[in-house]
């Protein structure tokens, strides 16, 4: 298989990747194309020291974060607004802080990684989440952008940042729970 066709067949996974982050078919899609013409310019800067999917997935992180700093220097962003939330995440704890239901046992979560449908429920679930909470949690978890730096490129106190971030591991984990983890048997 030629490089065109193999970067063709990743188009659609590196489409889902772009779009979880950026919220709008287009940038996603601007940012895959440029991804995609970046690797056809210089098909020997790959070497083959990992899969063709990894090396393009991380050129793609960079062009995503790129877009966001532009976005950053061009408008500002609206206010957080994951105030209806509190009340959700209030009702899965008692008084004491102990959870009111105990998350289902995840058996062996290293070889659940492996499997390729875990990352469409995934992303599914990262779909789920709240625009803004869904954008700081790939930025730091998946793009590995420093806190500090989220904080200043989206005006968030650091606080506010580990809400979000705790708000969104919890919602993902029950998603997971509910989707993937629940259905194993």
């Amino acid at each position: 298989m030629n490089l065109f066709a193999e970067l063709e067949n990743l188009r659609p996974a590196l489409l889902r990747f772009a779009f979880l982050q950026l919220r709008q078919q287009s940038a996603a899609e601007d940012a895959v194309q440029e991804t995609l013409l970046a690797v056809l310019e210089k098909p020997d800067a790959f070497q083959g020291n990992s899969s063709l999917r990894t090396y393009v997935t991380g050129i793609l992180k960079f062009k995503v974060i790129d877009h966001l700093r532009s976005l950053q220097r061009e408008q500002p962003l609206t206010p957080l607004d994951d105030e209806h939330e509190a009340d959700v995440i209030d009702s899965l704890f008692l008084q004491n802080g102990h959870t009111v239901q105990m998350p289902n046992a995840w058996r062996t979560p290293d070889s659940e990684l492996e499997q390729q449908d875990f990352f469409r429920i995934m992303e599914l679930c990262l779909e789920k989440l709240p625009e803004k909470t869904a954008r700081v949690f790939l930025m730091r978890e998946w793009l590995d952008i420093s806190s500090e730096e989220i904080c200043q490129d989206l005006g968030l106190s650091s606080s506010n940042l580990w809400v979000l971030l705790y708000r969104a591991r919890l919602r993902l984990r029950e998603c997971l729970d509910l989707h993937w983890f629940g259905n194993r048997s």
